[in-house]
């Protein structure tokens, strides 16, 4: 069956799982043979396998990335009466977490060329009651890191990373989500390094934090029954840990074939689009391929009605959303932001995609703007 007569689809759990099958199957028989599903090995050995492919002291697997986040916070004894300066180009779940701990979100534009948060914009929204800042490592490129580090010491800020869809991202040889004080990963299925479900991990090279976010996961218990702080149930699970064990030594390889595919797309449809799509940087592990178009939406269609699926991440702001009117503080007019809401679309994009879907999707997109 050729291309063009099946869908070339947005992700393909399925093909990326398949080689390491064998792999993936050991795993899950292991954890059910033992009988240890919480807290257990698997666990302890995933933390300390990750920690050291990011380069860091120490990781605390969780329930979620939407936890890693809220828990970081948490660690970091932000609540009530603080801010945490933050895009609005980005899902949900990390403004989400800035209100779970009774926070506020303040938004603040995004620069055009990256979607990164304009750090300018970011030092004139600082106030006394900013706490934080919380950078998103987009689409699987990083934030300048230096420039953040920079600033958060400047006004004596925490710079927690929000590196969910950047596992193994470098910013000048430094890895995403290792530069501020805490860095927090999401493993849902479809990220570079997924899990078969939920889960996340907050890392750090600070132990008085790890150990914190060790008790806050776990109902704030030192031992059982003995609780020091008010935590919450939020444990990377053993299956899930045992998985991600699994899948972690493919992930430089996964990335590089990501790195491949965004270079294919580049040649194909370098100057197709306005502005025009990414560059193929040995630094970006590419979670998504993302280019921009006036006519977005017809687009859209037109690769659907062609086999194509696409995404769009993200439609509608999180300073638009219904939820947050009352909740955050927009410090600024965002006019990037909502530009980008209504230009960008994700191409499909998956280690396994082969250069003839890659082929295909381009066509397609050359067609599909010739007849908008």
């Amino acid at each position: 069956m050729t291309v063009a007569s099946r869908a070339v689809p947005f992700v393909d759990l399925v093909a990326e799982n398949e080689p390491i099958r064998p792999a993936l199957d050991e795993a899950v028989r292991s954890v059910v043979d033992s009988g240890r599903f919480v807290l257990g090995p698997e666990l302890a050995a995933f933390e300390q396998e990750f920690a050291s492919y990011c380069g860091v002291a120490h990781c605390v697997g969780v329930a979620s990335g939407t936890d890693a986040l809220e828990l970081a916070l948490r660690a970091s004894d932000i609540g009530p009466g603080d801010e945490v300066i933050t895009p609005s180009l980005t899902f949900f779940a990390g403004p989400l977490a800035v209100a779970s701990v009774g926070a506020v979100p303040v938004f603040v534009d995004v620069e055009e060329s990256t979607g990164d948060l304009d750090l300018e914009l970011v030092r004139q929204a600082i106030t006394e009651r900013t706490r934080a800042v919380m950078p998103v490592h987009l689409h699987g490129r990083s934030a300048d890191l230096d420039r953040l580090e920079e600033l958060a010491a400047e006004h004596g800020l925490w710079l927690i990373e929000d590196a969910a869809q950047a596992h193994g991202a470098r910013w000048n040889g430094r890895s995403a989500g290792t530069v501020g004080r805490l860095g927090c990963f999401s493993f849902y299925p479809s990220k570079n390094l997924g899990a078969c479900g939920d889960g996340g991990a907050v890392v750090t090279s600070d132990a008085e934090l790890a150990e914190t976010l060790r008790l806050l996961r776990n109902y704030g218990q030192s031992r059982k029954y003995e609780h020091e702080l008010l935590g919450t149930n939020s444990r990377l699970d053993e299956l899930q840990a045992a998985i991600l064990r699994r899948k972690l030594p493919h992930l430089d390889a996964w990335n590089e074939a990501r790195r491949r595919a965004a270079a294919a797309y580049f040649e194909l449809l370098d100057a197709t689009l306005d502005p025009p799509v990414p560059d193929a940087s040995p630094q970006h592990v590419f979670h998504l391929y993302v280019v921009r178009s006036k006519e977005r939406d017809e687009l859209q269609r037109f690769l659907f009605k062609h086999g194509v699926e696409t995404g769009i991440h993200y439609p509608i702001p999180v300073h638009r959303q219904p939820a947050f009117r009352s909740v955050a503080h927009v410090a600024c007019d965002l006019p990037v932001t909502d530009r980008l809401a209504s230009e960008v679309l994700s191409l499909p994009m998956f280690p396994t995609i082969s250069q003839e879907q890659i082929r295909y999707v381009a066509d397609r997109v050359h067609d599909g703007l010739a007849h908008l």
